[in-house]
């Protein structure tokens, strides 16, 4: 049945989509389709209608799209509200399909070959213990448009079933409007695994003449094979060494490296840098120590094989992207993306006639403790520009003191030099402060918890001690999933701008754009977070910000 015999559709509705070579199976509530042919076209002409495509991961479908240049608006991911829902450590169709059906978790497959365990799947999908077949698994869907129409029909059961339970999850804003925050939660999570995938794609724009002038003075000349790269170590090391005659000692060795420096009079418990550092400017082996380890890390990890391996000929640096990591639900990246040395920086360059837009929420892990748990007091500190002033005010110490105290109290630290502060904050935040404390004991106990968007924290499948990690996951959890919302929203409005996004850093979103139309970019990215903010913290009064900048590169946009 071509498409143009699909019966209308409402914007939004719900289609799941199969790409295979010979072309594209759908399912929706009431009908199905096969439309043998360019996949991609079809994709193309199916988005006329506004739909929400329904995948299994935008890993798997979305990709051949992205290449071709498709802008995907909205779609539902199965495996990345699998992970939401149930805590899943997989996002593989085996796992989600379980985890919908309460069935256990089925091993994961290894291998493309099927197995004696295959010789019971017969030719349905789902074997008799509701667990789905290992040879579809394996790809059976792949072989013609019917099998391929059989895999959507249970991609949009999940997706029914997946939909049903978010709406049994409460909403805790103390002001709902329109679809629940878990439902919410569950569309910008997929919108990050296609943006995930665009990231991916695209890579981030680096400068290779620019990154090879830093590293040709960082670390000499680029080496000749390998002999090349151990003189070059051998040459780093001496630069420390000189200063401890008739040593022999591998600087790579935490325990030598702190015999070194009793020689030299420093008896240290460990050789950690900021145990270091007060030390460099009275010493020069200490310095040249430290030296040498912002040159070796470059040379281990952004050293001229990275470059090498990482920066296609586009001159665009690229990596695997993760829309969500197993712990806080951030998005990850692979290839030093996330790690990227600030000496590095000034060789992610906008290319000709763009220009770079950078932005960052300020404060933010505190203002979403303002937010998920509705302390009131703590939503005024909010309020303001820099929250850490008022929040100084009310315990009576300096903003440093103040904002190392909120720090610690979110990451678990009761003591330290914050202390006194520390003891202060729950006489001054007590809501807040008891919102951290029920997170720590419910880790302790290994009772799950979830995230103020619906993120399932499965406390009770950890081995060890979460009750730390459950008081900071709480609002690092919520950080995250306002983030990946306000991404989305920012994705959406880059399109009549002809930018892109082309770095999720946390809590840091950086756009190319034409180099005319920054001041759109700066004005949307500001604009986009009033309006993630207003459903996302509706009814809290707690006020998000976002400072803006713009350059040639990503150093200066800072």
């Amino acid at each position: 049945m071509p498409l143009t015999a699909l019966p209308t559709l409402a914007p939004r509705a719900s289609v799941a989509v199969v790409v295979v070579p010979q072309g594209l199976a759908l399912a929706w509530d009431g009908g199905q389709s096969a439309v043998p042919g360019d996949p991609v076209q079809a994709v193309r002409t199916l988005l006329a209608s506004s739909p929400r495509l329904v995948w299994w991961s935008s890993r798997a479908t979305a990709a051949p799209l992205v290449a071709a240049g498709l802008q995907v608006p909205a779609c539902w991911d199965l495996g990345a509200v699998g992970r939401l829902l149930h805590g899943l450590a997989r996002d593989d169709p085996a796992a989600v399909w379980a985890a919908a059906h309460d069935l256990p978790e089925p091993t994961a497959l290894k291998g493309t070959e099927s197995d004696l365990f295959d010789l019971d799947a017969g030719d349905g999908p789902v074997l008799t213990d509701g667990q789905l077949s290992r040879e579809w698994l394996r790809g059976r869907w792949w072989s013609d448009l019917d099998a391929a129409m059989t895999w959507a029909r249970l991609a949009l059961q999940v997706h029914q079933r997946q939909a049903a339970l978010l709406l049994t999850l409460p909403d805790p804003r103390p002001a709902p409007r329109g679809p629940s925050l878990p439902m919410l939660t569950a569309y910008a999570e997929s919108a990050a695994a296609l943006l995930a995938v665009e990231l991916e794609h695209r890579g981030l724009p680096l400068d290779p003449v620019v990154a090879g002038a830093h590293l040709t003075a960082l670390l000499g000349p680029r080496p000749d094979g390998e002999a090349g790269e151990a003189q070059q170590r051998r040459e780093r090391d001496a630069l420390v060494l000189r200063h401890f005659p008739d040593a022999s000692v591998d600087l790579r060795s935490p325990l030598q490296v702190r015999e070194l420096l009793l020689r030299i009079g420093l008896d240290l418990p460990d050789t950690r840098s900021w145990r270091l550092e007060p030390h460099a400017a009275t010493s020069p082996p200490v310095a040249a120590l430290l030296s040498w380890r912002k040159a070796e890390r470059t040379a281990t990890t952004y050293g001229w094989s990275w470059l090498e391996r990482h920066v296609g000929a586009d001159g665009r640096l690229r990596g695997a992207w993760r829309a969500a990591d197993g712990a806080s639900g951030r998005m990850t990246a692979s290839a030093g993306l996330h790690n990227l040395p600030a000496e590095l920086r000034p060789a992610v360059r906008a290319e000709p006639g763009q220009v770079l837009v950078r932005a960052d929420l300020g404060q933010v892990e505190p203002r979403v403790l303002a937010a998920v748990s509705g302390d009131p007091a703590l939503a005024r500190a909010a309020a303001q520009d820099d929250m850490y002033a008022p929040v100084a005010a009310q315990l009576g110490c300096d903003r440093p003191t103040a904002k190392v105290a909120v720090l610690a109290a979110m990451y678990g630290q009761t003591f330290g030099t914050a202390g006194a502060a520390l003891r202060d904050l729950d006489r001054a935040y007590p809501v807040a402060m008891a919102y951290l404390r029920t997170a720590e004991q419910a880790g302790i106990a290994g009772t799950d918890l979830r995230t103020y968007g619906g993120r399932l924290l499965p406390l009770s499948r950890m081995a060890s001690e979460t009750g730390r990690f459950a008081r900071n996951a709480v609002v690092q959890g919520a950080a995250a999933e306002l983030f990946k919302a306000w991404a989305a929203t920012v994705r959406d409005g880059l399109v009549p701008l002809d930018g892109e996004i082309v770095m999720c850093l946390h809590d840091e979103l950086v756009l190319q754009v034409p180099v005319d139309r920054s001041d759109a970019a700066s004005a949307l990215l500001v604009d986009a977070l009033a309006a993630t903010a207003h459903w996302w913290a509706a009814g809290s009064a707690v006020r998000f910000v976002a400072e803006v900048a713009v350059g040639a590169s990503w150093d200066e946009a800072r």
